[in-house]
Parts: C-alpha cells; structure tokens; sequence
C-alpha cells in the first residue's frame, strides 16, 4: 500500500519539527556553556570524567551538589568563605556541570559514591570533611557507608536520605519520562521546556526565598538546560529509590561523625523524613534546623560555612577519640 500524500506530509513535518527542536537544544547547550565554562581541572576514574576545582589550602573539604545542580551552587559564595581555611575540592557529579559518564547505564547513587572515594584517593586527601547537598547528600552517604575510613565526617546539607513514593512536584515531569524516551526527550522537548519554565522552577527550588538573579551564570544554573544535565537529573529520580533502599538499612551501622543541617521552610526536601528520620538512627548524628527553604549553600552562605566548620571539628573529635584509643593498647 502506498503512503497517502497527507501521512508523508506529517512525518516529514514531525521529522523536521524534531531537527528544530534538537537543533535549538544544542544551540542552548552552546550558549550556556559559553556563558559558563569549565571552571577546573579533570580526573578519569571508573565509570566517568570528574570535573572538579580544588582551591585553599589545609585540610580537605569534598562538596557534592544536588539534582541539576553543579559546583558553582558552592562557588556561588559558599568557597570563599571557607578556601582560606580549608583546602576545599568541589565536584560536579556525572551528567552535571563539565563531569560525563561513559556510555550506557547512568551511574546510580552508590556507584557516584565510588566515584568521588575514587577521587579522594587519587588527590591524596587525607580524610576530608564530605559535604553534600540535597542528592549530593545521597551520594554522600553512600561512600559514607561503603567506604568510611577514607573520610572524618559528613556534613550533609538538606540532603536526600529516604525513599520518596512521589519526587517534589517540581521535578516530576523529569521522573516521569520513559527511559527509553530520555535521551530523544531531552534532546528534543526537554530543553525547550526547561527555558519555559525556568523562572517557576527556580522559584519553588529557592522558596521562600527568591533565587538571586545571577544564578544562572555566577551560580552554574544555565548548564541545567543542556540536553545531556536533563537527562542525568531524569535518569537520577528514576532510579534513586533503588539505591536508597540499599543504604536505608544501613545507616544504624554508620560510625562516621554525621552532622545535618535543614532550612526549617525547605519544600523540595522534608526535614522531618529527611533530617530528624536518619539522626535518629545514625550512632551520635547531629541535626541542626535554621530558617531557610532548600538552597542554604546560596541563600545563607554564612550560616552554612559555620555548621560546616562546626562538622569539620565534629569529625576532628572522632579522630582524636580514635588516637587516644591506639594510644592506650
């Protein structure tokens, strides 16, 4: 049977209405990263090339950002607070920022978690404070549980820490794409979309209060646009819930210097399920709650510095313990 002229005509008009869309994305995709260069140095290691900045000297810190984010959301004002006191490395996770994951199955959160201990010992550090945010706490956790011995505390800020039966009505466009489709939805749709509704997005991330106007350069906030970030936040909320269900269990076992910190009006994240849940389990976990909604590092930079320095010395006490017991056998 032959074609009919009118079915030719739409796929034709599909097809090109697709090269548009795709041919807009990456035209995205090339402004922002005009707009937002690679700010670091790069590091192979199983599974994905890390793009991180390592600035300051003394003792380590490793920052870890969240869902769409990258490192500018603590370069934003949250580094120079610290890098005179710290060595501090921040990391954009694979799919975010400038760091890619090689090709096929998206690293989940347990094996993003290997990659930053990969890091940590390819840099030498020796036992840094590991901060995370939000999902980065996640990913924080993970190497926590896996791998402990490489780091003296967590500093987990607003982070991810149980599973969610629905993700944050923000992101559940993202979670919903098939992942089949998630590659041909963010190359095509996802990126239109995403300039569409930037402006709402932003606001119910920084709620209640208003996202600076400068976040999308001076904070990394363009490079979410990109087709490639869409689709690693996408394949992230698919998939998180069968990490968490891993490391849940396990958090009564973790014997790492665990301090938290919520903005009491965060609406991404619960602070209840999310903070209070896990001090209560983790052996001697800290839980600070301040006023503040989900984007502390970028809206109260003072007050996240002092309760990460407050999670540094916490760390600092259980290495002290740990000499004073060797001393005395």
């Amino acid at each position: 049977m032959t074609p009919s002229k009118g079915w030719v005509g739409g796929a034709a008009l599909a097809a090109a209405s697709g090269l548009g869309l795709a041919f807009y994305a990456n035209q995205v995709a090339r402004t922002a990263e005009s707009l937002v260069p690679a700010d670091g140095r790069f590091l192979d290691v199983a599974g994905a090339r890390l793009h991180y900045v390592d600035e300051g000297s003394g003792p380590a810190i490793v920052m870890v950002h969240g869902l769409s984010g990258q490192l500018r959301n603590f370069s934003y004002a949250l580094l120079d607070l610290l890098k005179n006191e710290y060595r501090v490395i921040l990391v954009d996770r694979p799919g975010s920022g400038y760091s890619t994951a090689d090709a096929g199955t998206p690293p989940g959160l347990i094996a993003q978690g290997a990659m930053i201990a990969e890091l940590i010992t390819a840099l030498k550090l020796d036992r840094p404070l590991l901060v995370g945010h939000s999902m980065g706490g996640a990913v924080a956790l993970a190497l926590a549980l896996d791998r402990p011995e490489l780091i003296r505390g967590l500093g987990l800020i607003a982070p991810l820490t149980q599973m969610q039966d629905t993700v944050p009505d923000v992101f559940r466009g993202l979670a919903m794409v098939p992942q089949s489709a998630r590659l041909l939805f963010a190359q095509t749709i996802g990126t239109p979309l995403s300039k569409l509704t930037q402006g709402p997005v932003l606001a119910a991330v920084f709620a209640p209060e208003i996202a600076p106007d400068d976040f999308g350069i001076r904070g990394g906030g363009l490079l979410s646009q990109r087709p490639a970030a869409i689709a690693a936040a996408s394949a992230e909320l698919f998939g998180a819930n069968t990490d968490l269900q891993r490391m849940v269990s396990r958090y009564g076992d973790l014997h790492v210097p665990t301090s938290i910190l919520f903005g009491r009006q965060d609406a991404i994240l619960d602070p209840g399920l999310h903070g209070h849940r896990i001090a209560a389990v983790v052996p001697g976990a800290k839980i600070e709650t301040i006023e503040g909604g989900h984007m502390l590092p970028v809206t109260v930079p003072d007050a996240t510095a002092r309760f990460v320095r407050a999670a540094f010395a916490y760390g600092n006490t259980d290495r002290d313990l740990e000499k004073t017991r060797r001393n005395t056998i």
